[in-house]
């Protein structure tokens, strides 16, 4: 454990935020909408992942119930409340002001840092710029979250520019500060690559370095995790939704983007089972292109196997899972090729 809080991750509750797999963190309270006339403890209740104060007053049962203090957007230029925050022990979230630099940002985390015992984690909220939060991660070191209350369609884009955690409370938040966190109906074209560009011709490997666009991700992949309309089309989903739509963002893109190196073997069984998720959601949707294959080509079924294209793909993929090799993969889509031409004969008996 020591090595990998080393390499600044930071435990928020039961969670481990920048190692290992992306979390889903929900339950971000503000406690600003109530302007300090209401005991926060009433507001609060029980444990809560994130707190977001309006005033020191309300420290001290942020320090009782919460995981993590937030600094909130809103008030990051609040120097002396920002003080007490981070001096309250907990692992601080600082979020990015919407005009905010990414300069000024990584400063105002190092500041909480220093006033605090070093647990600070970056947020990204609102109008959400995932290829500046993909920069900061990088240039700081620290993990990173992204709010996807307002528009959870965005979560595959947020885990695929890098993010370790995704924030889902399940409704729109306004405070009366007027900071909002709207994304302004972004939808699937939220912007995840305009930070030193966008648009590369890989959208996997572009996704890992944080420059490519939301809409230029697999679509099979970012289509299974939309929730219906884009943000602008369509009301906010419930929470159950909108945290099942990040789950299945950090399983499966997560899967694909992000390194694990589990060290028990409940980790190890934990990362396969994501792994195997991704996989299942590979192979659905290469079923739906073989049938569609099947009814373009002018002889289907098994007649109409291409035994050349089969292997010059054995070859392709061997380039990427060498430890495999053309020896291993062979079998292997064969039996995944059988299964769809099978599956497709099936249907056309129907």
């Amino acid at each position: 454990m020591s090595s990998t809080l080393e390499r600044h991750a930071v435990a928020v509750g039961e969670l481990l935020v920048g190692e290992g797999p992306a979390v889903v963190i929900g339950g971000r309270v503000s406690l600003r909408a109530h302007r300090g006339q209401v005991d926060a403890r009433e507001v609060l209740r029980e444990r809560a992942a994130l707190v977001e104060p309006f005033s020191a007053a309300e420290l001290p049962a942020i320090a009782e119930l919460a995981d993590a203090v937030v600094v909130g957007a809103a008030w990051t230029r609040d120097i002396p409340l920002v003080r007490a925050a981070s001096g309250l022990g907990l692992p601080v979230v600082v979020e990015r002001r919407s005009s905010a630099s990414m300069e000024e940002w990584l400063m105002l985390a190092d500041y909480c840092a220093a006033e605090g015992d070093g647990r600070v984690i970056l947020c990204e909220r609102g109008r959400l710029d995932l290829g500046l939060m993909r920069a900061a991660r990088a240039a700081s070191g620290r993990p990173v979250l992204a709010d996807v209350s307002q528009d959870v369609g965005l979560s595959a884009a947020a885990v695929a520019a890098g993010a370790d955690g995704l924030i889902v409370d399940g409704g729109p938040e306004r405070d009366l500060t007027g900071e909002s966190g709207r994304t302004g109906g972004a939808g699937r074209s939220g912007v995840i690559g305009t930070y030193k560009g966008a648009g590369v011709a890989d959208p996997v490997r572009g996704a890992a370095r944080g420059f490519v666009r939301a809409e230029d991700l697999a679509d099979g992949l970012v289509a299974r995790l939309q929730v219906g309309p884009t943000a602008d089309q369509a009301p906010v989903p419930g929470q159950a939704e909108a945290r099942r739509v990040a789950e299945e963002a950090v399983t499966i893109v997560g899967a694909l983007i992000r390194h694990e190196t589990p060290a028990t073997l409940p980790e190890c069984r934990e990362a396969i089972d994501r792994v195997d998720a991704a996989l299942a959601t590979l192979l659905e949707r290469r079923v739906e292109l073989a049938g569609t294959v099947q009814r373009l080509k002018p002889v289907g079924g098994f007649a109409g196997r291409d035994a050349d294209r089969e292997h010059a793909l054995v070859v392709a993929m061997a380039r990427r899972a060498p430890t495999l090799g053309e020896a291993l993969l062979a079998p292997i889509m064969n039996a995944i090729i059988e299964a769809g031409l099978h599956l497709s004969e099936q249907r056309g008996r129907e």
